[in-house]
């Protein structure tokens, strides 16, 4: 199996489990008695755990190496999976939020990272741009897709509801429990990494990590252009909890009924990824002609608006629609981004300087729980929404710190 094979494939096991939960994750909570206030300040107990782990976990991901931790990933994923299964009250789904934000500190940029370090070994240094940027446009294909299927697997497993009404939405999570064992295997069978600097340096890995940690450090605080990258995600992360955690919910207000909306929501995310993969294929085309960094702030700004129109919707139809339209431009303005923050960091600190931009978004993220979840108990979800759709667009000047590098 070819190597770009191989990552698309574990690709697909690492995100096919959180398509399964995205149409449920707020809605469960919801079903067990929770506001909407508890539910957004239990799931922000995840960014402040991504937050603390991070940046050694992607440390450690550059010394100790990459497979390790993502296998570790999908193992406390598993756990976390279960919990979710089992929360019944605000500090149970805490504690599920906190295994999340392991899982997700150890997962962030493992994958993508073994990815462009085996091109970077096996590919000529002409042709290693365009096999990255295929790998990485391709993987998100793989991932609007698996979501895509996990989201129509979820509503299904919903409608089927094995052991009643009350128990409809935690099945998704164990499905994707089982997924998570799957990934483990096949972790194990296709993600061959060559040691990591041989036996000296396995005998302290925590102090290689520790330097690697700090060479990352060093390396954001000598690059402008990085600093701005890595501020990007502090307003996209909390802006992404509009359509992410709060659209189930709106969906929910106006349907009246959380298992209709649930069962909704697999197929709407679906599509939504769908034609986000659809993006995401068009942006080499758009930065051919006009440049990833133009193109960076333009997607930011529609976004943005989509999100504003999701919360100004008046009835369903208006909401999944602009969800779809929020969609056509998610995915593809992730991978531009992504792009960008590659060329600003070589590959014995990529996994670190990955972990710096995700420990910026999932804190983010925990305050856009808080914050918009506070609106949308106090006043009302639309506008809970639009604040998170106003706060994403302030991101896009950030796109435009000079950079002495060609975009």
């Amino acid at each position: 199996m070819s190597l770009r094979s191989r990552f698309w494939l574990l690709t697909a096991l690492r995100w096919l489990p959180t398509g399964l939960i995205i149409p449920v994750m707020a809605l469960l909570p919801l079903q067990r008695g929770m506001t909407v206030a508890e539910m957004g300040a239990a799931l922000a107990v995840q960014g402040i755990v991504v937050l603390c782990l991070e940046l050694p976990t992607g440390g450690l991901a550059d010394t100790v190496g990459r497979r390790p931790l993502f296998a570790l990933s999908a193992m406390v994923a598993l756990s976390s999976y279960v919990a979710f299964a089992a929360a019944t009250a605000p500090l149970a789904l805490a504690l599920a939020a906190a295994l999340s934000g392991v899982f997700r500190a150890l997962d962030s940029g493992a994958l993508n990272a073994w990815f462009v370090d085996q091109v970077h070994e096996s590919t000529a240094p002409a042709d290693r741009t365009d096999a990255v940027t295929a790998g990485l446009g391709g993987a998100s294909g793989v991932i609007g897709g698996s979501i895509a299927a996990g989201s129509v697997l979820s509503a299904a497993l919903v409608a089927w509801a094995p052991w009643g009404a009350n128990s409809a939405l935690v099945v998704p999570f164990l499905v994707a429990a089982a997924l998570a064992v799957a990934q483990i295997v096949a972790t194990g069978a296709l993600m061959d990494e060559p040691p990591r600097g041989g036996p000296s340096r396995r005998v302290s890995p925590v102090v290689d990590t520790l330097v690697a940690v700090r060479d990352g450090i060093r390396l954001l605080a000598g690059s402008r252009v990085l600093r701005a990258l890595i501020a990007v995600e502090l307003f996209w992360g909390f802006g992404m909890v509009s359509f992410e955690t709060l659209m189930p919910v709106r969906l929910a207000e106006l349907l009246a009924d959380r298992d209709l909306a649930a069962a909704t929501m697999g197929p709407v995310v679906a599509l939504g990824w769908g034609v986000s993969a659809l993006g995401a294929a068009a942006l080499p085309l758009l930065t051919r002609r006009w440049g990833l960094v133009p193109i960076s702030v333009a997607l930011r700004l529609v976004q943005g608006a989509t999100v504003i129109a999701m919360g100004l919707a008046w009835g369903a139809a208006g909401l999944i629609v602009g969800y779809l339209a929020t969609y056509v431009v998610h995915m593809a303005a992730g991978v531009a981004y992504e792009s960008l923050l590659h060329r600003q960091v070589d590959g014995p600190h990529r996994a670190t300087v990955l972990s710096l931009a995700s420990m910026a978004m999932q804190p983010a993220g925990s305050l856009g729980a808080v914050v918009l979840g506070a609106i949308a108990t106090g006043a009302s979800t639309g506008l809970a929404i639009a604040v998170g759709g106003i706060v994403l667009a302030l991101a896009a000047p950030l796109f435009l710190v000079r950079t002495s590098r060609p975009s």
